[in-house]
């Protein structure tokens, strides 16, 4: 039976994240992802390569239909990767530099598809204007408290907080100092600063 996936509408990640969620929930089948827009097609598209499914596209009437088959595969005998310890460093609470508006339009975006990773941050350092991601009615804070459930330890500057006057309105993580901030960087196997 061929499951629908309906995105229409939706932004990016939203797309992938729902064909990826299906997809890792079984063991094979298929699935047609509907999407309005030549992005989310390109990126449901590479998705489906990257983890070996066929996929073909139609479109019609302003509509891609993408249809991605899961084969079964036999058992693979793959040696577990060892875990390296990733950390990452938000200096901002918007992504990128130019426009505000579209810069936390990303970093919302950013931290949702983080949020849904399979590989995820060991610890989530928040620093500068970082620190105001962190606080009441934050647009990442489902995201954040996603993470943290999945065993994501989030660090918060606490000099920034004062900075910012804002520590009184902290809602997720903890307060911690420079030092640690620096020792959790130094001991990371790869930290990326946003």
């Amino acid at each position: 039976m061929n499951n629908i996936i309906d995105c229409k509408g939706l932004q990016c990640p939203m797309p992938v994240v729902k064909t990826k969620k299906y997809f890792d929930s079984i063991e094979s089948g298929e699935s047609t992802i509907i999407v309005d827009n030549l992005v989310a097609r390109n990126n449901v598209v590479k998705l489906a390569e990257g983890s070996g499914y066929k996929s073909i596209v139609e479109e019609k009437e302003d509509l891609y239909f993408i249809k991605i088959t899961k084969e079964k595969c036999e058992a693979i005998n793959v040696e577990a990767k060892e875990k390296k310890k990733l950390t990452l460093l938000v200096s901002t609470d918007k992504l990128g530099l130019g426009d505000d508006k579209l810069g936390d339009m990303l970093m919302k975006s950013y931290i949702f598809a983080l949020s849904e990773a399979d590989l995820i941050p060991n610890d989530l350092l928040f620093i500068n204007e970082g620190v105001k991601l962190t606080i009441e009615d934050s647009p990442v804070m489902d995201s954040l408290k996603k993470l943290i459930n999945r065993g994501t330890n989030i660090l918060v500057c606490g000099t920034c907080l004062d900075f910012y006057n804002i520590k009184d309105k902290l809602s997720i993580g903890e307060i911690t100092n420079m030092y640690t901030i620096v020792e959790l960087m130094n001991n990371a196997d790869n930290t990326i600063k946003l």
